[in-house]
């Protein structure tokens, strides 16, 4: 009987003791490079709050997933703080970045779809986050295509901005090999999660999505499907009168 293909993804991606020789094929080294596309026009986005805010248990405590969001815009600095918060650069030592990655490979790209973002063109954005810019790709209303892409949750077509995550799989793969698709989604999640206790602290609300049709996403945001997929989406914006955190 057939087990299905997460069975088998599961199984012929675990390490066994006896097999994992040359499961690692480079040395660890930090990627400093990310996606950059210097003819986009860009949005410089403010500098993000590097202290205060909720405490830590505080923010663990109020999260929650909201499906409602106020019709009011989103401001570009809590757009900001929140693009900081999921991967941005942490200081310290080259290149690290507020989400853990797995061998420091750093897979995972942002996109924002800006529904609703004050001073900011309706449209589909990517993150430099080595700039802390915006680069448009695509400007007009996007709403409705990513609702229908995400399975019709209205929710998407109502927030202010969809954090839209891909993952460029070389970057991982390259190293890890299939093992590497594993990582991958573990480091998706670790930036969903921190985009997540951002809102808390910023009076946002916010739900993560998984549910897509790949392809529809993928022909949104311009990228291939194969060298770089959505792997992941998060949906942020102000917070209705009655829903409080």
């Amino acid at each position: 009987m057939d087990e299905g293909i997460g069975r088998r993804f599961q199984l012929e991606t675990r390490y066994a003791r006896r097999e994992r020789g040359g499961a690692v094929e480079k040395p660890h080294e930090t990627v400093l490079s990310g996606l950059v596309r210097p003819t986009a026009p860009t949005v410089p986005l403010p500098e993000p709050t590097r202290s205060g805010g909720l405490g830590l248990w505080d923010v663990v405590r109020g999260r929650r997933s909201v499906r409602e969001f106020a019709p009011v815009p989103l401001e570009l600095d809590r757009l900001s703080q929140l693009l900081w918060a999921a991967q941005g650069l942490s200081g310290g030592a080259p290149g690290l970045r507020n989400a853990p990655s797995a061998g420091a490979c750093y897979p995972i790209e942002t996109y924002v779809a800006a529904n609703k973002v004050l001073n900011t063109a309706p449209g589909i954005y990517h993150h430099d986050l080595h700039a802390h810019c915006l680069e448009l790709l695509r400007e007009g209303d996007f709403r409705r295509e990513l609702s229908e892409a995400a399975l019709s949750q209205d929710f998407i077509a109502e927030a202010g901005a969809v954090l839209i995550w891909t993952a460029v799989f070389a970057r991982t793969t390259r190293r890890y090999r299939d093992r590497g698709f594993r990582y991958i989604y573990l480091d998706a999640g670790h930036i969903g999660q921190n985009a997540a206790l951002a809102a808390v602290s910023l009076g946002l609300g916010s739900c993560a999505v998984g549910a897509f049709f790949d392809d529809e996403v993928n022909a949104v945001i311009g990228v291939d499907g194969l060298e770089e997929s959505v792997v992941y989406m998060t949906a942020v914006g102000r917070l209705p009168a009655n829903v409080a955190v």
